[in-house]
């Protein structure tokens, strides 16, 4: 029997589940390098019915907005043939019964991964005029169960924005982590540092299914009851919550079991220099991938020396407070990067439904620069130039600006 080159083989199955109804999404990721668009990170694409018959929607996923197109699957399989090794260099695919993978390498080079799932019905595809598909799905149970939908499966009204905020981290969090890991890498540990009420702790730890072991820590008890009385009555097995405050950094010899085993680091608003705290947590425990929403940044702007050219600007408190908002970030950014992270930071939800819409992405690439590094004395160049002297990350790191 003749061996089916990998690229072959896998537009086969791909041609496949087209034809009989078991395709339920593909994700075409890791962008080509050079990238022909460096704002586009990856493509998502899942069947869907309108009254004109079958077509696949395509969401292409840029850093600050997302563009979609309906074609029909004929367009659309010619599409995915010409995007997949000039654009993109991976493709995952899941059907009813099988999640698969396609690796190329930039020579040309490419293999198959696949693994048999539990059998899933594949979803009927939905009416862009009357219905939206979510990656999270409207009538999951632990969304019920926290108060964000109701007993119909629907987004509450006054839980509307924290729905659509959700599924938009639910859409984020799964390409970061085939970019990140792979799809061999498993299982994945996940800590997420200031879990709240663990409406995003929950919504990874569905995507990730069984892939993942997701752990949500958070200081208030009621809350951590709460989360592991919903995780309990709803099934999701691969989550559980702690209570205390996010642990301290340990020295290098003596590290944590949780911190030996962390992956992937969340913190989503964590207060003021919570951040900082949880950034110190995963940059000790070496995790692969730090994804972070600031909120409340109060450190820094009782230091801010405003630079003469922007002492008339920075003397009204809402443009001070922006300003602490941005060089905050920006020097936490900066130090990630110093610590061998290639950063991202981007809106991962419109303004209009909560101001906390700023992300920090991390993705380990290399080792912690030198003290002499340039980059370091970049660092220290933008501290001076705001008067910045002290700043919680910078101090966890043992860097002096």
């Amino acid at each position: 029997m003749p061996i089916i080159p990998a690229r072959a083989r896998f537009f086969e199955l791909l041609s496949a589940a087209l034809t009989e109804g078991t395709l339920i999404k593909l994700t075409l990721g890791k962008p080509a390098s050079p990238p022909a668009d460096p704002t586009l990170q990856n493509i998502f694409i899942r069947p869907v019915a309108l009254k004109t018959g079958p077509h696949l929607t395509f969401v292409w996923r840029h850093a600050q907005r997302d563009i979609t197109k309906n074609l029909v699957p004929a367009e659309g399989l010619n599409l995915v043939t010409y995007l997949l090794g000039r654009e993109f260099l991976d493709a995952h695919l899941f059907t009813a019964t099988h999640s698969i993978q396609l690796e190329t390498k930039p020579d040309g080079s490419a293999r198959v991964r696949s693994k048999t799932t539990a059998p899933t019905a594949a979803p009927v595809p939905g009416s862009h005029d009357h219905a939206k598909h979510y990656a999270i799905a409207a009538n999951t149970p632990w969304l019920r169960a926290l108060g964000v939908t109701n007993d119909q499966g629907q987004p509450r009204a006054e839980q509307a924005a924290k729905f659509r905020q959700i599924q938009k981290f639910a859409e984020l969090i799964e390409p970061l982590v085939a970019e990140t890991f792979g799809p061999s890498e498993t299982p994945l540990r996940i800590a997420d540092m200031g879990s709240g009420k663990g409406y995003l702790t929950f919504a990874v730890a569905t995507l990730l299914g069984s892939r993942a072991t997701v752990s949500g820590r958070e200081v208030r008890t009621e809350l951590v009851d709460l989360c592991n009385r919903v995780a309990r009555e709803t099934g999701v097995t691969n989550l559980i919550f702690t209570a205390g405050p996010i642990p301290a950094p340990s020295i290098e010899n003596e590290k944590t079991e949780i911190e030996e085993s962390t992956h992937v680091l969340i913190a989503l608003h964590a207060c003021d220099t919570a951040t900082d705290d949880a950034l110190a947590f995963g940059l000790n425990a070496s995790a692969r991938l730090l994804i972070v929403s600031p909120c409340c940044q109060k450190e820094i702007r009782p230091q801010l020396l405003a630079p003469p050219v922007l002492a008339d600007a920075l003397r009204h408190g809402i443009f001070q407070e922006r300003q602490a908002e941005f060089v905050t970030d920006a020097l936490r950014s900066l130090l990630l990067e110093w610590a061998g992270y290639k950063t991202k930071v981007f809106e991962f939800i419109s303004t209009e439904h909560t101001a906390k819409n700023l992300l920090i992405v991390a993705q380990r690439t290399r080792p912690a620069a030198a003290a002499d590094d340039p980059i370091a004395e970049r660092i220290r160049d933008f501290a001076r130039f705001y008067g910045i002297r002290h700043q919680r990350l910078a101090t966890h790191l043992g860097f002096a600006l």
